[in-house]
This record gives C-alpha cells, structure tokens and sequence, in this order.
C-alpha cells in the first residue's frame, strides 16, 4: 500500500441488494492511475461493458477523490470528480466538481464509490467516519438540490447533533430524475459535475444524493519534502498574475472581455465571434452590480489560495433570486450564445440550473440551438405555448431552464442535447458539438490549437481536455501564435497528458496557470512516498488518455470520422472582428497528432498501447477486430 495519505479504499455499493462493502486496490494500479479521471477509466474499463446503455442497470457511477484531496497546503485541492458512461454521448466521461464535498468524503475515510445496479426506490447515501449506509429518499424525491441538502442535513441533526452543518452533500434535482441527459451532480449547493448528464446516471439509479462527515486526516509520506513542494508551488501562485490577481478579483467572468476582444466569443450560436453586448455581462460588470464580496468567500473551494468563486444577489423583479455564480462559461452560454445581455436573466437562470441540477454550458447552448432553429423557422408555432424564443429574449433563458428540467413541451426535446434536438427539427448542421457534446465558450477559428483540442477531445466538445486558450490567448507560459498551425499537435497532445493527470490528483486546473509538471511530481511523490519524476506525469496521462479512447472505440467505433468539427467551423470563416476570415485548419494538424500519438486514423495501435502497459486493452481491441494497422 501507499506509505501517504492515499491507500486506495474504495466503497462498493450495491444499489439492488442494498449492501455495501469496503475494497482496496493495490499499490502497483494506483502508482499507474493515480485517482480520479485515471482510476476512474481504469474501474470502468474493468468493470462495465463499453457498449452498455448509459440508463441500464449495468452501467455504474463512480464517485472520486485523488492522492491530493484534501491535503492542507496543497494549492486548490478540494476537487472530486465523477466517472461514468455518458448519456449525452455515449463517451467514457469524467466530470469535476470543487467545493467542500471531496475533502469531506476523504475525511470520511474513502477514496472512491463505486455505485452498482438500481435501487427498487429512491435511496440516498450516508457515509460517516467509515461507516456506510443506504436510506430511504422516497420523501426527497422531486425535491430541488438546495431543498435536499437542508433536509438531509436537519434529518441526521438527531444523529450527529451540531455537526450536521459540517455535512456535506452532492445530490440530483428534477434534472436528474427526468433524465435530462446533462443533467449535472450538485454539491454544495452550487457546485457542479455538470457536463455530461452524470446527474441523470443517478436519477436512474434513484440515487438521491451521497452525504458525508469524517474526521480522519490524510497522512503524508515524506513532510519535509511535502513542505518544500507546498512553498515552491504556493510562491508561483503568488507570483502568477492570473492566480494572484485576475481570478481572485473578477473570478473567471474576467474572460468575458479578453476572448471578446479576440473576437473568438462565440455568439448566437457560432454564427460570430464577438458580441456588442459582452461589456453589459462582463465580470467587471458584475463585480459592480450582483457581486456579494462576503458570500463570495464563504463559497471558495476547501484549501484554495486562487479563491475565484462567485457568490450573486439579484434583488429586483423579475429575475430576483442568489447563489454561487455564474462563471465565465455560464454567462456565456445563457449570454452571447443566446444574444442576450441582460446580466440578471443571465443570473437567474444559472440559480435555476444549480437548483435543478442542470449543466449550465449544455443548458444556455441548447437553447440557442433552439434559437437559431426558431429563426430558421424549423419549430413549429404550437411546440413554444407561446413563448417568444427568438435571440436576446431574456424571459425565454429562464423559462426554457424550467421546462428543460421537468421535460414539459418544447424542453422535453431540449433534454435531449443539442445533436439529438436539431436533428429531430431537421437541421442537424445547427448542432455546435462534438461527439454529442455542446461546445463551450471558445470560437475555434481564432484559436487553431484550441480547435483541435475541441476535435479529439475523448469526452466531447469540452476546453478543459487541453485548454490552448492559455498559450494561445493569455500567453501562459509563453504566447504562440494563434492562427498558426505549426506545432499545435505537439502542444495540444502535451496539455491533453498533463490536464489527465490534473484530473486524476485532483486539483484544479487553475492552478496550471501557476505550476506545471515539476511541481504535480513533487507534490505527488511527497504525499504518497513514490518516487515521480515530471516524465512520469506525462507518461501517467497518455496512458490514461489512450485507455479512455479505447473505450470509447469499444463503446461506438471512436476513431479518425469523429475527430472532427461543425461544419461551420471548418467552412465558414469568421465573418467579423479580429479573427474575421479565419476557418479552423484542422486538417493541417490532424495527421501529425496521430504521429506523435502513436495512432493511425484516430486509433491507437498495439505498439502504443504496449509501451503504456496496456496490452491487455491492445489484445481486447484485436479480439474485437478494431485495432489498427
């Protein structure tokens, strides 16, 4: 076993049977996976058939922390993520969440969950200092996220007296029972494992929610090494102007005029790149307006020196409401996607999501998906009941976040994502996404490397596999150009390992604007007791990254035709600003990625996956007839 604070003690549950059972797993399989995203892949892999349907009893729900959760002095490590099938793209899919949530549940003495199986009615989870129990959540169900928490809480007030304010709870809300496939997992109130629809893996499990309250503090392998790691990486996050200032003053709406300004903010539906309202909903903006400074910090996440969370109050009619938020993405995508500019519709419909439980990204693209549908005239009159769901409406974001929760009308084809929706409407080039997910807030055509991250991203359109935004716009650690080709593969390629293994730690990625692979290896090795140097960190993450496209290949026959983008980003320049003119290349880069990857069309052949230590995964692929080469 490790000799730190990482032993590997995983929870089983098994929803159908209602028994729960404690595992560990050896030392030689974390040393390879680390946590999280990594240990996450691998569980899966051995665990649920690829091609299983997300919604089936077979597919399984993991619950994960990482070597580093919860270690005080660690930057930015109250992170916990969930890996599961992907209802929304039938992907492996790991989503992160910060907040209090993950440390507590590895004070709590575990690891990782394993949820088996359905239950025959809502359940939720109750683990407490080692202990593990399975409960009945009939009376929760139906209920909202912030509802559930406060209830759970006062329920086991009689158990653990005062304490019970320490419990902290990751719970579904209708979202996830309707089974909107991203429906989100939310913890603390406000925070999310939003992409993806792992919110309504749950709901199809009847799983309610996980509460948890410990005491026992993760050990530390090596202390004198630990505190040297610990200063080195907090000195770079003080001197880092995006960790010691932007982030902690304007939180991550700070963005909303930089990738503006570039001309790369994606705006009604991709169409453009800028948008003549980002001032209007801008992170200054609402630093002088809805910012609640207190409550903001009462919001960060557990053991962060960057404290970028958001805490808003919204006191006028019609859209009075607070709550954590919203983040960049979000008021992007209830803002420039659906060409509104109204910051407090914007707001409200970020507090509706997080009480919902819906993934804010997937929620503000797919209703300018319908938008833009609605122009085209593809929707007929009667499916709105009147509503006006033409660009810039901000009472049309909100409503459409209740009746995409409880899939009422028009949001019961809303739930469905984007893909499924513009398809069924017949216009399925309107669909902003890849591999079934909805793109986040970055155009591609003013950022070439970021467009191929977008491209061969294993979960789907997501900017947080590898975000080229930082070289490419910020100019972290150094600016390249960003409408060159050159020298993106290798770059996208070394971001996906490095942001692999991030996940797998967990600590949040912000803190890769200050630290990179020498500091995630000293850190590493200091709390565990191994001995990792920085090429084992890239290492550790190309294997985890091949595993996940092996899975994917087994699930739906991944591979070089869905390496790719929306048409319109591929054929229709930029029609304005300072990317004006500018399609992304991504055959200019697609080959050499495959090169560096050890992949032919999108596949990883038997060589790469041996040298990673994963024959048992090439002989699985050959068995199936899909290894390459």
């Amino acid at each position: 076993m490790p000799l730190g604070g990482y032993m590997g003690k995983i929870l089983r549950v098994n929803l159908w049977n209602n028994k729960v059972r404690v595992e560990s797993l050896p030392e030689e399989v974390l040393k390879k996976w680390i946590g999280g995203r990594g240990l996450g892949v691998y569980l899966m892999l051995k665990e649920v058939d690829p091609r299983v349907d997300p919604f089936s009893p077979r597919n399984k729900a993991l619950i994960l922390t990482g070597p580093l959760t919860g270690i005080a002095g660690v930057p930015a490590p109250g992170r916990w993520c969930s890996v599961t099938k992907s209802p929304l793209t039938n992907t492996i899919h790991d989503s992160q969440s910060g907040g209090k949530f993950g440390p507590e549940l590895k004070f709590a003495g575990f690891d990782a969950i394993i949820v088996e199986d359905v239950a025959e009615k809502p359940v939720y989870l109750w683990i407490h200092d080692g202990k593990a129990e399975i409960r009945d959540a009939s009376h929760l169900w139906g209920k909202d996220v912030h509802s559930v928490t406060d209830m759970i809480k006062e329920e086991l007030k009689g158990e653990v007296g005062k304490e019970a304010e320490n419990i902290k709870v990751a719970a579904i809300g209708p979202a996830g029972e309707n089974l909107v496939r991203f429906a989100a997992i939310m913890n603390d109130k406000n925070r999310a494992a939003g992409r993806g629809g792992h919110g309504a893996v749950w709901g199809s499990k009847k799983l309610k929610a996980i509460a948890v309250l410990g005491h026992e503090k993760p050990r530390i392998a090596r202390p004198d090494k630990f505190q040297e790691a610990v200063k080195i990486a907090i000195d770079k996050h003080k001197k880092s102007p995006v960790t010691a200032e932007a982030l902690p003053k304007y939180g991550t709406a700070v963005l909303v005029n930089i990738i503006n300004k570039a001309g790369i903010f994606p705006t009604r539906n991709f169409r453009t790149g800028v948008f003549e309202g980002a001032e209007k909903i801008s992170g200054e903006r609402m630093a002088e307006t809805i910012l609640d400074v207190e409550k903001s910090k009462e919001e960060s996440c557990w053991g962060c020196p960057i404290t970028c969370a958001r805490y808003t109050k919204v006191t006028k009619s019609p859209f009075s409401g607070e709550g954590g938020g919203p983040e960049y993405e979000t008021v992007w995508a209830f803002g420039a996607q659906t060409g509104t500019d109204n910051l407090e519709a914007i707001a409200k419909a970020n507090y509706l999501c997080n009480e919902l439980g819906l993934d804010t990204i997937s929620m503000g693209h797919v209703i300018g998906t319908l938008m833009e549908l609605v122009e085209l005239g593809k929707i007929p009159e009667e499916k709105l009941r009147g509503l006006n769901a033409k660009w810039g409406t901000p009472e049309a974001i909100v409503e459409l976040v209740w009746r995409t929760a409880y899939r009422s009308g028009i949001g019961d084809d809303l739930a469905e994502g984007a893909k499924r929706l513009a398809e069924k409407y017949g216009a399925p080039e309107v669909a902003m996404v890849v591999r079934g997910q909805e793109l986040p807030a970055y155009d591609p055509r003013g950022a070439q490397g970021h467009g191929l991250a977008y491209a061969t991203s294993n979960r789907g359109g997501c900017h947080l596999r590898a975000y080229l935004i930082s070289p490419e716009v910020l100019g972290v650690p150094q600016l390249v150009d960003r409408f060159e080709t050159k020298g993106k593969p290798a770059l996208v390629k070394h971001f996906q390992d490095v942001f692999a293994v991030i996940d797998s730690l967990i600590v949040c990625k912000f803190t890769s604007f200050a630290i990179w692979t020498d500091e995630y290896a000293a850190l590493l090795s200091s709390v565990t007791g191994w001995d990792v140097t920085p090429k084992d960190i890239e290492v550790i993450g190309e294997r985890i990254w091949n595993a996940e496209r092996v899975f994917n290949i087994l699930s739906f026959g991944d591979g070089r035709a869905y390496d790719t983008l929306p048409k319109r980003l591929l054929e229709e320049p930029m029609p304005e600003g300072p990317s004006k003119g500018h399609v992304v290349r991504l055959n200019e880069m697609l080959d050499e990625y495959y090169r560096l990857r050890g992949w032919i069309d999108g596949r990883p052949t038997r060589a790469k996956l041996e040298e990673l230590g994963l024959k048992w995964l090439a002989d699985w692929l050959e068995e199936e007839g899909l290894l390459p080469g």
